[in-house]
Formats: C-alpha cells, sequence, structure tokens
C-alpha cells in the first residue's frame, strides 16, 4: 500500500501543480497584478503547504530534527531540483523577469533563518521575528500589485497582461476560484500521501530521522513546487516558475519555521550547522545569473543544477 499512496500522491500532485499555475495565471489578469507577484505569494503560499503541516505534526510527534531537515533540505531541492529538472524539458526565459528585489529579500530571510540557527534552538521568540519578516515581504508584494494594478488600468502594462502564455481573458471568476482551491488542497494531499508512503517505505531500511528529512521528506515536500514549476516551463511562464521558487524559500524560512516554533523548540543539529545549511545558501546564490545577470535557464544550466543535487543527496546518503 505505501508504493500505492507514494504513486496516487505524485498523479494528484501533477494535476494539482497544473490547476493552481491556471488559477494564479488567470487570478493576476484579473486583478491587474503580474503573476510573478502571485506566485510569491498565493501559489508560494500553496505549494509550501506540505513543508507547514509536515513540520507541525513531526515536532508534535518528538521529531523536531525531521522538521528542520526538511525545511533545510526542501530550500536546497526548490533551486537545484525544482529549477534543474523542468529546465531539461523547456527553456527558462527569467531575463525577461526583474526578481531582484525578492530575491534579495529571499538571501535576507536565509541570513537571518542561519544566523538564529547558530543560536538555536529556534523558539517561539524568534519564530515572532521570522513572521514579522514575512508579514513585511507580503506587505511589500500587496503594495507592488496594487501600484502596477493602477498603472495597468492607466494602459501602461496593458501588453504585459494580455499576452501572458496560456491565459483566458473570458475564464469567469468561478472558474479560477475552482482552479484555485483544487491546487491549493490537491497539493497537500498529493504531498502528504506520497510522504507517508515514502517515509513508510524508508523506514523499513532504517534511514535515520534527520537523513529522512533532508532526502525523502525534503523531495516529496517539494514536489509541489517541482510540479507546478514543470506546468509553468510547459507554458513558458518563467516568472510564475521563478517567482514560485523564491517565494516558497521565503515561507519556508519565515512562515514555516516561524509557525512551527510556536508548536515547540526546535533543535538544531550538528551536522546540519556543518553542512547543510551552507548548502541551502549555496543553492540561494546560483540564482544570482539569472536574476541579476540576465541569464536564461537553459538545458545546460539544467544539467549542472540537476547534477549538483545528485551530488548533495549521494554526500547526504554516505
Amino acid at each position: 500500500m505505501d508504493w500505492v499512496y507514494a504513486g496516487l500522491g505524485l498523479v494528484i500532485l501533477l494535476l494539482a501543480g497544473d490547476a493552481l499555475v491556471k488559477g494564479a495565471v488567470n487570478l493576476s489578469l484579473r486583478l491587474g497584478a503580474p503573476a510573478l507577484i502571485v506566485s510569491l505569494t498565493i501559489v508560494a503560499f500553496g505549494t509550501s503547504a506540505p513543508e507547514l503541516l509536515i513540520s507541525i505534526q513531526a515536532i508534535n510527534d518528538g521529531a523536531p530534527g525531521l522538521a528542520m531537515g526538511n525545511v533545510v533540505g526542501s530550500n536546497t531541492a526548490n533551486v537545484l531540483l525544482v529549477l534543474g529538472l523542468p529546465a531539461l524539458i523547456a527553456v527558462f526565459h527569467t531575463s525577461q523577469c526583474d526578481t531582484r528585489k525578492n530575491y534579495l529579500y529571499m538571501i535576507v530571510a536565509s541570513l537571518l533563518f542561519t544566523a538564529m540557527c547558530f543560536f538555536g534552538p529556534i523558539t517561539w521568540i524568534h519564530g515572532t521575528i521570522l513572521l514579522a519578516a514575512l508579514a513585511f515581504v507580503l506587505i511589500d508584494a500587496f503594495l507592488q500589485a496594487k501600484s502596477h494594478r493602477k498603472k495597468s488600468k492607466n494602459g501602461e502594462f496593458e501588453d504585459d497582461l494580455t499576452d501572458v502564455e496560456g491565459a483566458d481573458l473570458e475564464m469567469a471568476w468561478w472558474q479560477i476560484g475552482v482552479f484555485m482551491l483544487l491546487g491549493l488542497f490537491g497539493l497537500p494531499l498529493g504531498a502528504n500521501l506520497l510522504v507517508e508512503g515514502a517515509v513508510n517505505i524508508a523506514t523499513v531500511y532504517g534511514v535515520s530521522e534527520t537523513v529522512i528529512g533532508l532526502t525523502l521528506v525534503a523531495v516529496g515536500t517539494s514536489l509541489p513546487e517541482l510540479a507546478t514549476t514543470a506546468m509553468a516551463a510547459m507554458r513558458k511562464q518563467a516568472g510564475v516558475a521563478l517567482g514560485n521558487v523564491i517565494g516558497s524559500n521565503m515561507f519556508n524560512l519565515l512562515a514555516i519555521i516561524g509557525i512551527a516554533s510556536f508548536v515547540g523548540d526546535i533543535p538544531v543539529s550538528d551536522y546540519i550547522l556543518r553542512f547543510d545549511i551552507w548548502v541551502m545558501l549555496g543553492a540561494s546564490a546560483l540564482l544570482i545569473p539569472f536574476v541579476f545577470f540576465k541569464q536564461d535557464i537553459t538545458k545546460i544550466w539544467g544539467i549542472i543544477l540537476s547534477a549538483l543535487y545528485a551530488v548533495y543527496i549521494v554526500m547526504v546518503l554516505v
């Protein structure tokens, strides 16, 4: 049954990822907001929901190390795996996206989280600071969307809104709502089924809690981002893809750890401090060419990112 759960979860993830991208893109058109802003908020929240649910459950079950490994491992997977594999299918034209400010927010969030880890364990006091930082980011995103909407009404961004690949200007509000709900509810459902099956299978082989969190659970909870990004790649929505990764990483660090810290203290293992947290920061730094130097994520980059993640997994497991 564990293999059945894993397979069913994967199917649900793919379908829900497609639905969420459709809903997010068309919602951005209706609200006059760019798809990038929507992906940084609604899509990022929906695709990070599995990490939140699993982290809270892990703390309640007396396995807080699983929660920390899940977040750190997921952020690494989001950059190397979630952007790497879809790039093998289609080129991400990230040179056309302006994600500089939001990327800097992600880096600041990563550095803030790293500093807290060295003064761990993560308590509700740290969590309050992280949630305050999240509130600042969301307010700024709202103001960006409001400004964009005002300018679009004046006709300044009309072409930007009507030329979005895969958008349906005639889609009814209820249809948009259905797509969003299917995505937001389907993604965590699929991820939970997949992770439950995968963890049960791994437990049979005696894999440690930390390794499970950094590998199987991290990959499993990153599959919503992977599904959403793959669908965005096929729909040529580079803004949604890159915004999804940046937004999800920020949400993981600020919201997941922030909320989970109110359930219980989260210890930080020496292994994560010595190795995995630095891999996470290094993976985040790899986005610099795409964010600041207008480089597209080509198939060559897809091979490099995917290979780096494979090496990372081997190093964790060995």
